[in-house]
């Protein structure tokens, strides 16, 4: 008994060491304290968990900042980043999507906006998905898109 009796207490020694020791005590490493700090480190060691918490807030309030890590902020997911996007593009492509059911509004629409003919205008209209127009200005391609649409075509600006 008096063997197993020793294996509990030595146990019990290493539990001990484990649950005061820091996590780089934990893994092997160590961390020089230079001499200035050496009594500060060793009175915070001895804390317990509520008392190192408090003394975070307090040290918080006194200073004013803050012990949280900093977190990235994601923007915006799905139809409003798309459109955030599209807003802060300089130019665009239009893109011709589906004619819709006036395909004879579509041609005119696309004539009007590509500056094309008209023969040039109803390939586009009739070979959709197709490029409009390459490298608009914002306002124009905003402007261009509202007018194909009013004609029942589908259109994206990329």
């Amino acid at each position: 008994m008096s063997q197993e009796t020793a294996k509990q207490e030595e146990v019990k020694e290493e539990v001990k060491k484990e649950v005061t020791a820091t996590p780089k005590e934990v893994k092997g490493e160590t961390t020089e304290v230079p001499a200035k700090f050496k009594t500060l480190v060793d009175q915070i060691s001895k804390l317990s968990v509520l008392d190192l918490s408090e003394l975070v807030k307090v040290l918080e309030g006194h200073f004013g900042v803050s012990a949280a890590a900093p977190v990235a902020v994601a923007g915006p997911v799905g139809p409003v980043a798309e459109e955030e996007a599209v807003a802060t593009k300089s130019s665009y492509n239009i893109m011709l999507i589906a004619a819709g059911e006036k395909k004879i509004d579509a041609i005119k629409a696309v004539r009007e906006v590509s500056g094309l003919g008209l023969a040039e205008s109803k390939a586009v209209v009739d070979s959709a998905p197709k490029m409009v127009k390459e490298a608009v200005p914002t306002d124009e391609a905003q402007e261009a898109k509202k007018k194909l649409e009013a004609a029942g075509a589908t259109v994206e600006l990329q």
